[in-house]
């Protein structure tokens, strides 16, 4: 950002020294400009000074800005200008925002320049730690008709040094905001910003929103596992919905440690799924983030095993009740129970069955059938049941469905390879 900027206060300086080239004793009225008025001796060590700083000798322009005696208005505004490019070629953040404010003490400032350059002085101000003259300079900017992202962007920066994250929202808001509307990608550094101002502020609305958009624009394994493994413990959300997040950190590839194994087996136990509770351990072993030795995982994968076998014996019964019961309840709790051993048409099948029959959650039944017709390569269906999910879930619905959108890229890039045969 700094070298960017500086290119563009040398282009803003560079206005007043082409004005500085007129023959000697000039004076004149340009459209919008200052009335050029200088010596011929004053207009020769300009000269001088502007062709030192062109070959870079910092010391000869020194000196010659140095010997300059302005006697005019113009005349000190164009010293102010040079001592601003040679502060800019040294690099000396403090002589620069001396230099503007000696350039703002004169009525030579070109009307078209002002409002840019009172947004420079903000950000030097900014950089030097004189934060209460950075927000004045840009009120005083913005009243002159400078009111570009940048500003916003420059503002929230100034009150998170100040320590005051809810007063940096709106601004961060707002640029985005206004980014989105002018077509432009996001910069990934902007929605960091943004993620960790919904996160120290307590937005978990916010937060989940912000995660998803990222994902959609930035998303890869990396990516998806620094939203789920972040979003997942700051937000206090039911243990069935954080289990389907577990189960997308799964299904996106972004299971990268032993404490995700562990956290995501852990949850699935709590819930009563001891099929799904060894598979996950297991796939942690596999992968090398579990050890045998582990003593949590091991006591799990211990009580989990015979319980999993009795899970599945008793499937049918399940499935034969869940068919002539008056309610969802039976059939939601067996397509609960196929999704956990990732039998994905079954469970998609039974969903429907439960969502027929009524009396459940209708938010939780089409969350996890729009999971279950994905898995099963169904997206379009998917999306369709995604779409109908609403209140707690739709941090589920959601997520999952920026997941389906990746799996729809990588079935038009690659036809033949099924949209589920991402691992779980």
């Amino acid at each position: 950002m700094r070298k960017n900027l500086k290119f563009a206060y040398i282009l803003a300086a560079s206005l007043s020294a082409a004005m500085l080239v007129t023959p000697a004793s000039a004076k004149k009225k340009d459209s919008g400009g200052p009335v050029v008025e200088m010596s011929e001796s004053f207009r020769t060590n300009v000269q001088a000074a502007q062709a030192a700083l062109k070959s870079g000798d910092a010391a000869t322009a020194s000196a010659r800005i140095s010997a300059l005696t302005p006697a005019t208005d113009f005349e000190a505004y164009a010293a102010a200008g040079l001592r601003f490019q040679l502060a800019v070629q040294r690099q000396n953040t403090q002589a620069e925002r001396l230099a503007l404010t000696d350039m703002f003490k004169t009525s030579s400032v070109p009307k078209a320049d002002a409002p840019r350059l009172r947004y420079v002085a903000g950000y030097l101000s900014y950089v030097v730690g004189n934060y209460d003259d950075a927000l004045a300079q840009l009120d005083y900017a913005r009243t002159l008709g400078y009111d570009n992202i940048d500003a916003s962007l420059l503002r929230a920066d100034i009150y998170l040094r100040k320590n005051k994250p809810k007063e940096a929202w709106p601004f961060v808001q707002e640029a985005m905001t206004r980014k989105r509307a002018s077509g432009e990608k996001i910069p990934a550094a902007w929605f960091d910003r943004a993620i960790s101002l919904a996160y120290q502020a307590g937005n978990w609305a916010d937060l989940g929103a912000l995660y998803r958009e990222r994902l959609s624009l930035y998303g890869s394994t990396r990516d998806w596992r620094s939203a789920l493994s972040n979003y997942l413990p700051a937000v206090a959300l039911d243990p069935q919905i954080q289990l389907d997040l577990y189960r997308l950190q799964a299904a996106s590839g972004s299971m990268a440690s032993e404490r995700d194994y562990q956290a995501y087996a852990q949850l699935a136990d709590k819930a009563g799924y001891p099929a799904e509770t060894k598979a996950i351990i297991e796939a942690g072993r596999s992968a090398g983030k579990l050890m045998p030795s582990q003593t949590v995982t091991a006591q799990l994968l211990k009580s989990a095993t015979p319980k999993a076998t009795k899970e599945m014996a008793g499937l049918p019964a399940v499935v034969k009740k869940a068919s002539s019961a008056s309610n969802g309840t039976s059939a939601l709790a067996a397509a609960d129970t196929y999704f956990s051993l990732a039998q994905y048409p079954k469970a998609a099948e039974l969903y429907k069955l439960a969502l027929t029959k009524g009396g459940i959650n209708d938010d939780q039944a089409n969350a996890r059938l729009g999971i279950a017709l994905a898995r099963s390569g169904d997206l379009a269906g998917a999306k369709t049941a995604l779409a109908n999910v609403k209140g707690n879930w739709s941090n589920v619905a959601g997520f999952w469905s920026i997941w389906i959108e990746e799996q729809n890229q990588k079935t038009a890039q690659n036809p033949t390879v099924p949209a589920s045969s991402t691992s779980s």
